[in-house]
């Protein structure tokens, strides 16, 4: 979980994480959350890295992706600006994700 950005309508984060990667994974989810102080947080969408996304670009991918829904009933507007980089050799792969922006 990222530290929370306070009044912005345009965050910036700048953190990066790395996860080892399964043999088998399909897929990493990132969710973007609404902090709120006096209630339980919302969710306000997710992007999903798939196999295929990381099979289409062997030396990472930098850019913005649209937000998916969480809820099928709310609607969801927003982009995020990942950089994803795969690293080590295939048996010991690792995903190194930065989160650097939201909107």
């Amino acid at each position: 979980r990222t530290a929370t950005v306070w009044k912005t309508l345009s965050p910036f984060w700048g953190e990066e994480y790395e996860v080892q990667l399964q043999p088998g994974f399909h897929s990493i989810s990132i969710y973007v959350m609404d902090e709120d102080a006096l209630s339980r947080d919302d969710i306000i969408g997710k992007v999903c890295i798939t196999r295929d996304m990381l099979a289409e670009h062997p030396k990472g991918y930098s850019g913005w992706m649209s937000l998916s829904k969480v809820d099928p009933d709310e609607e969801v507007q927003g982009e995020i600006h990942l950089r994803v980089e795969v690293l080590g050799s295939q048996g010991s792969r690792r995903l190194r994700c930065s989160v650097l922006e939201a909107r």
